[in-house]
């Protein structure tokens, strides 16, 4: 095991132990998640999903932060997109279910709170599908977006508050990649499963293991990567 790996395992075991072996520790975050949703999806995702770009660049690279990587603006960005995700399964988790309902499903919206069953199944799935139809293409090129702009500054924290050169990042995308595997082969075949079970959880389970497919994500944008 490399020193950077030990040190990567060990930051990782220091953030998340206290949860696992102190009851007052757990109580406290299930008492903050319930009251601030939010601040904590913020935090999850700007943990979480940063850390799932530091094990993406790890496969690619050998390395888990680079001289352009910018961890503090990556942390920033993704709690802002964190929130965003947590209000879209918010809005998806109850409008898809009204929509089924309007079509003609009685109960969807109690069905998909409800016991397990085939039709809570197919209620998470719709909801999934849609969300990543909808919600997930906007929310991955703009964090492609976010990506480029603060490899362009260097990874530095001037990132956050220099304005973003939509125009220009957009044209410089690698589209063929971007559509023809983040959008058409991991939307369907990786978010759409994924995120049924997401919607099959508890509500103040949803964000935090959305999150930690974010470490996924990480994955899968190293793959993306190395298809350049």
């Amino acid at each position: 095991m490399k020193k950077s790996d030990f040190i990567f395992l060990l930051v990782v075991t220091a953030i998340f132990l206290p949860f696992f072996i102190s009851d007052d520790a757990y109580e406290w975050y299930k008492t903050f998640n319930a009251t601030h949703g939010m601040v904590m999806s913020f935090l999850k995702f700007a943990i979480l999903s940063t850390m799932g770009e530091m094990i993406g660049l790890r496969i690619s690279t050998g390395v888990y932060i680079n001289r352009t990587f910018g961890i503090i603006p990556r942390m920033v960005v993704w709690g802002l997109l964190g929130m965003g995700i947590n209000m879209a399964m918010i809005i998806f988790s109850k409008g898809v279910p009204m929509f089924m309902e309007y079509m003609g499903m009685a109960n969807a919206s109690s069905t998909i709170n409800g016991e397990m069953c085939f039709e809570k199944i197919m209620i998470a799935l719709a909801i999934s599908v849609a969300m990543n139809s909808i919600f997930a293409p906007v929310f991955m090129t703009l964090h492609k977006i976010t990506d480029t702009h603060i490899g362009h500054c260097g990874g530095s924290v001037k990132a956050l508050l220099t304005p973003i050169p939509m125009k220009r990042i957009m044209t410089e995308l690698n589209w063929a990649v971007l559509w023809g595997f983040v959008f058409k082969k991991t939307i369907p075949l990786f978010w759409y499963p994924a995120h049924t079970i997401t919607f099959l959880l508890p509500p103040n389970m949803r964000v935090l293991f959305a999150a930690i497919l974010g470490i996924v994500l990480g994955v899968l944008l190293a793959v993306a990567a190395k298809k350049k």
